[in-house]
């Protein structure tokens, strides 16, 4: 894929950092948003107070769940094309057809793609202290996450099994920053 021109105001970027519970997305949207100068958010911020409830118990969200929370997101990276401000934006993106939404009719969107094993997703998420999104969540988000195919152009794949920086480097040279 070639990378959008970022000297281009009509190629806004947004990048969805994108891949299961403990893939690194806020980790990874954050140190790309400050390498950028782009404006960074978490999408985990934008669950209703239900949906964190459910899965701090362990439940996974369903589509129904998850629809209202895709809605907000999509208006954010609307309003961030229309401001001209580009985003880094931190969410699981677990379907296609959340990436669909997330992307519907917005050229500028690419998605980071982090692709880790399952073994070191459970240790990443045994390790995490403080969020919602524990290491119970895991089997349902393996479940439901539908790896993006061939045909998803938007979707550029990294191994994140590597350091943040080198993360970081990766997405940036596929997005074409500097």
């Amino acid at each position: 894929m070639d990378p959008l021109p970022t000297t281009d105001p009509e190629a806004t970027q947004v990048v969805v950092v994108m891949g299961v519970s403990g893939a690194g997305k806020t980790t990874v949207g954050r140190a790309l948003a400050k390498r950028l100068g782009w404006a960074f958010e978490d999408a985990d911020a934008y669950h209703n107070d239900a949906a964190k409830v459910k899965m701090a118990t362990g439940t996974g969200l369903t589509d129904a769940d998850r629809a209202p929370w895709l809605d907000r997101l999509a208006a954010l990276i609307r309003a961030h094309g229309r401001r001209g401000t580009p985003l880094a934006l931190a969410c699981s993106a677990l379907k296609r057809a959340y990436r669909e939404v997330l992307a519907e009719g917005e050229p500028y969107v690419r998605f980071i793609w982090l692709d880790v094993e399952a073994d070191t997703l459970r240790e990443r998420l045994e390790q995490r202290a403080g969020h919602f999104a524990g290491a119970d969540l895991l089997a349902s988000q393996m479940e439901a996450f539908e790896p993006p195919s061939s045909e998803e152009r938007r979707v550029l794949r990294i191994d994140a099994d590597q350091p943040v920086a080198d993360l970081v480097d990766q997405a940036r040279k596929l997005i074409g920053g500097s």
